[in-house]
């Protein structure tokens, strides 16, 4: 948290490391404000380093962020990882499905070519005689779908 502005009497007024000339009412807002084009310090603006409680205050924050940063790289390897096996799975499934359909391509290849070996010497379709129209069945899947 930064300090009140401006510093109670007495006190060292310090902002972000720069030691407040006198006479001044408005801290700069970063650095380079405070050095200036040139590099040369304005108003009387002193570079001082950092506090060590400053610094131990950095070295929290950049552990927390470490920890941080490993945590979510840890959780983003996860995710991957999981991805990859859902990916596997599908990849699996597609390839059974595949084979499947051919299994039965087959089969309906060789249905379609019994139905016509058998159709050229069925009895029942060569005699006009016998020949009874029969009223259509309705088709039992199509008694499921929606209309």
């Amino acid at each position: 948290m930064a300090p009140p502005w401006p510093p109670p009497a007495g006190a060292s007024p310090r902002v972000g490391g720069l030691r407040v000339p006198s006479g001044v009412s408005e801290p700069p807002r970063d650095f380079h404000e405070a050095r200036g084009a040139g590099g040369k310090s304005q108003q009387g603006w002193i570079w001082d380093p950092e506090s060590p409680e400053d610094d131990d205050r950095k070295v929290r924050r950049r552990e927390k962020n470490r920890v941080a940063a490993q945590r979510s790289r840890k959780k983003q390897t996860q995710k991957a990882d999981k991805l990859h096996e859902e990916y596997e799975c599908l990849e699996q499934e597609n390839t059974m499905l595949r084979r499947e359909i051919g299994k039965l391509t087959e089969e309906l290849k060789h249905l379609t070519e019994a139905l016509k070996e058998h159709e050229k010497m069925c009895p029942l379709l060569l005699c006009p005689l016998n020949f009874v129209p029969v009223p259509p069945r309705p088709d039992p899947v199509a008694g499921c779908l929606p209309r």
